[in-house]
């Protein structure tokens, strides 16, 4: 969130990792959950057990079916020992590009104060380009 204005929605992202998983471009959510559950060892019986969920709802989930809640996602991110992050996002969806990474690393050990700042020219920067992004496809 950004000054009050919300840019990226939960269901804009799962949409376009379902439609980027859909061209083979990259591996989706569904695909994800089937892939860690299987390096546990845990049948769709007993993951749909851990997270309190229907085993139908699981195999939707996995199948790419059906979309599951916020509460869904943390408790099947708990349950795999992995970040609700790793379930939703693709090695290179989220996160700064290569170029970024060291300067973030970087602004990472700064001081409170020196960070307040940096963040709030990011936020203003990323607002200005939001609505140049605006403005340009309504003309």
């Amino acid at each position: 969130m950004v000054n009050g204005l919300n840019l990226y929605s939960y269901a804009d992202d799962m949409k376009r990792q379902q439609k980027i998983a859909n061209n083979g471009h990259a591996e989706g959510f569904p695909e994800r959950l089937v892939t860690v559950r299987k390096e546990r060892n845990l049948t769709q019986q007993a993951l749909a057990e851990t997270v309190r969920c229907a085993l139908t709802q699981l195999k939707r989930y996995e199948s790419g079916a059906s979309q599951p809640t916020l509460d869904v996602i943390k408790r099947l991110a708990q349950a795999l020992h992995v970040t609700s992050d790793y379930l939703l996002f693709g090695k290179n969806e989220r996160g700064p590009d290569e170029d970024l990474r060291l300067q973030f690393e970087a602004v990472s050990r700064f001081d409170p104060e020196a960070k307040k700042v940096v963040k709030q020219v990011l936020d203003s920067m990323i607002l200005q380009q939001e609505a140049r992004r605006w403005s340009s496809s309504t003309s």
